[in-house]
């Protein structure tokens, strides 16, 4: 039986989940790299213990990629900066937010979401600490993508979804994605990161969303209390941006209350900056540890606007589906 989550327990599972640090922990299937760092084994996406799968018989599926859950360890005195999806302590924080996003955003549709060797916290530190480290998580996100399309999917319509590391795949997945596939894409939902110029001059795939219904669109937007509190690695550049509460691509204000600390807060869409800047939240201010800025609301961008999304992927679904059936 699958183990069930409160709201408030999901909300903070996702906003500490970008704070953990991982002690040593005992490593089997690894090898070792260069420089005596460990690299895990690849997922074989064969393998039902790589995926977290909830298998709803809906005319839908959610692909869902999840964020850094996982920090720097060591494998015997040796350092490790990506998950070992078969480590079961580090499997388990890579699971809590697998499930938490299938139990707060997916309704009734079929979810499935793929293990893979994300990087570490300390990677997003600098660019060229990125730019080492990404291509072994892109290798499997991309692997795990394909997999879900031949052997999963059966043809349905499907949402794509990623929040923060999981937003970069998502961006990858669309820039590598083929017409066929493109079709049946409801929507593909970039929570937390950016889309550039040089994202958009790779691909004709991104299609900004311009309300609450439209599909084949991309979802983009970044959380900040005023402009003053921007990680530059996560939205600096970014070209696509909508407001998740009013689905408005303006400057027009909304409010919601808050389910994480029951505040009413207004949300509107910097025009300039592609900033949604958020105004009156209570609750401390989430620093995410090395990269992190007061008053940056990176680790809010599914628990602040969880009603919101879970409305719009039903939403944007159903006019798919009814579009599709004329």
């Amino acid at each position: 039986m699958m183990r069930r989550y409160s709201t408030t327990i999901i909300s903070i599972a996702l906003i500490l989940g970008l704070c953990c640090v991982v002690g040593t922990v005992s490593c089997r299937n690894s090898r070792v790299a260069q420089a005596e760092e460990v690299i895990p084994t690849q997922p074989d996406y064969a393998d039902s213990t790589q995926w977290y799968i909830t298998q709803r018989d809906a005319p839908v599926d959610i692909f869902y990629i999840i964020s850094t859950e996982t920090g720097d360890y060591t494998i015997g005195g040796n350092p490790c900066h990506h998950a070992d999806t078969r480590n079961d302590s580090i499997r388990e924080l890579l699971h809590s937010e697998m499930v938490g996003v299938d139990q707060i955003l997916c309704g009734n549709f079929n979810y499935y979401s793929p293990y893979y060797r994300q990087c570490t916290l300390q990677t997003f530190t600098s660019d060229s600490l990125v730019a080492a480290r990404m291509p072994i998580a892109m290798t499997d996100w991309r692997k795990a993508f394909a997999h879900y399309l031949a052997h999963f999917n059966q043809g349905r319509p499907f949402i794509l979804a990623g929040f923060s590391q999981g937003g970069t795949a998502v961006v990858d997945l669309l820039k590598q994605m083929d017409s066929a596939s493109l079709d049946r894409m409801v929507a593909a939902y970039v929570i937390g990161w950016k889309v550039t110029d040089d994202d958009l001059a790779m691909t004709s795939n991104f299609r900004p969303a311009h309300d609450s219904a439209d599909f084949g669109v991309t979802v983009c937007y970044n959380s900040v209390r005023d402009n003053t509190c921007v990680i530059p690695m996560i939205s600096n550049g970014n070209r696509i941006a909508i407001n998740p509460v009013n689905w408005r691509a303006d400057a027009t204000p909304a409010t919601l209350v808050s389910p994480i600390t029951q505040d009413t807060v207004t949300v509107t869409l910097d025009t300039t900056t592609l900033l949604l800047q958020v105004q009156g939240y209570s609750g401390t201010d989430y620093i995410i540890p090395l990269i992190g800025l007061e008053g940056n609301y990176h680790g809010l961008e599914i628990a602040l606007y969880q009603h919101c999304l879970r409305r719009n992927i039903a939403l944007r679904a159903e006019r798919f589906l009814a579009l599709r059936s004329r």
